[in-house]
């Protein structure tokens, strides 16, 4: 059996996409390799994400945006945009969702936390599809 691969993708891989990679990796305990990137990476993680995250126990502060490449698509089994619009290639054989989040960018800790639990829920039924099948 093979370790199904996630990709998530958002535009500065800053905030959404950064959590949706560390919620995935800390539910899924190695059952899924999880990447994330971004279509125009930020210089560094939203501070207010960092501690969010921080918050529930995962330590973002080591993690830095990626560049999205065309590898790391053609690695995937599922690509999830998080509001990127065409900037994420597509090959054939893929599944892709788009999960419409709203962006962490500029917001204060108050306003993210709703934002996580949202990518946390989406997380938890993804992983259970993923390992169920």
């Amino acid at each position: 059996m093979t370790t199904p691969e996630v990709l998530f993708v958002c535009v500065h891989n800053a905030g959404r996409s950064q959590m949706a990679a560390a919620l995935l990796g800390h539910h899924a305990a190695g059952r899924v390799t999880v990447r994330s990137a971004g279509s125009a990476p930020a210089d560094t993680i939203n501070p207010a994400v960092v501690e969010a995250m921080r918050e529930i126990g995962l330590d973002l502060s080591k993690e830095f945006p990626k560049p999205l490449t065309t590898e790391a698509v053609r690695a995937a089994d599922v690509v999830i945009t998080m509001g990127c619009g065409d900037a994420c290639p597509v090959f054939p054989g893929k599944r892709y969702l788009d999960w419409r989040l709203e962006d962490p960018a500029g917001k204060d800790v108050d306003a993210v936390r709703p934002i996580r639990d949202d990518i946390d829920r989406r997380v938890r039924a993804l992983l259970a599809e993923l390992v169920s099948s």
